[in-house]
């Protein structure tokens, strides 16, 4: 078992059952103490776990592996999104080539994408191929990546990752569950976040589309760290701190107005 596959174990067991003890890990993982305590530590410096006496807890008030319906966080948030939407939008020329992940920001992505013509769009999100297909220009080409659906409507799983090995793209706009200084950018969902993981390997460009309520906010599965964002497109509601703290470690951070001005 690789290391990450534990470590996702491990996450799965702390986010159900509140905590994991290393005798329990060691016995589930069929790995060494030494190894199950290495992992702890790699988890906890990541902001994922608390370390605690023979094992590891929950972050209190931040770790989740609840995933919200797409229907659901439609409905969130949606002023900032629309406006994160267009900003991430106008970085977008004619004939470029694009991927979009799952989520709620980037179908509002997909919507102002309409109006550039000539794209070739990647995406593993039901909701944006459906959008794209009705609303983008007619030279506007729409590729939906096969697999398992999830509760975001999101296609993830071997077949996802398979397409995503033999591609490349200029852009990726990407959605996330959370956003951590430590964490980095996370997922409820393992499987989603693999397959989102495999789409940054695609990228030549990282583009992360995320409203304020996303910050300090972890799932269970690690996408990738903070440092790997090229472009982060958020609202100027995320609190001073962040911003100060973000500027230090992404590429770019646009910040747009939270009133859609």
């Amino acid at each position: 078992m690789l290391a990450r596959q534990r470590q996702d174990a491990i996450l799965e067991q702390v986010a159900r059952e509140g905590g994991a003890r290393v005798t329990d890990l060691v016995e589930r993982l069929g790995v060494s103490d030494m190894t199950v305590r290495r992992d702890i530590q790699v988890l906890a410096e990541r902001g994922l776990v608390s370390r605690v006496h023979g094992g590891a807890a929950a972050v209190s008030g931040h770790l989740t592996a609840d995933e919200p319906e797409f229907k659901v966080k439609s409905a969130l948030q949606l002023t900032e999104k629309r406006a994160i939407a267009r900003a991430a939008a106008d970085l977008v020329e004619p004939g470029s080539s694009v991927a979009l992940s799952a989520g709620s920001t980037t179908y509002a992505v997909a919507q102002a994408l309409g109006d550039v013509p000539r794209l070739t769009v990647i995406t593993n999100s039901l909701p944006v191929a459906d959008v794209l297909h009705s609303s983008a220009s007619p030279d506007t080409s729409v590729v939906l990546i096969g697999g398992v659906r999830t509760r975001s409507d999101a296609l993830v799983g071997p077949v996802a990752l398979a397409v995503l090995r033999d591609l490349h793209v200029d852009w990726l706009f990407l959605g996330v569950h959370g956003m951590d200084l430590r964490a980095g950018l996370t997922s409820p969902n393992m499987s989603e976040a693999e397959t989102d993981h495999a789409m940054i390997a695609s990228a030549h460009r990282l583009v992360v589309v995320a409203d304020h309520s996303k910050w300090s906010v972890v799932g269970l599965a690690a996408i990738a760290s903070i440092s790997e964002i090229d472009i982060l497109v958020t609202d100027d509601k995320l609190p001073e701190p962040a911003r100060r703290a973000l500027e230090g470690q992404v590429g770019r951070l646009i910040v747009v107005s939270s009133d859609g001005d």
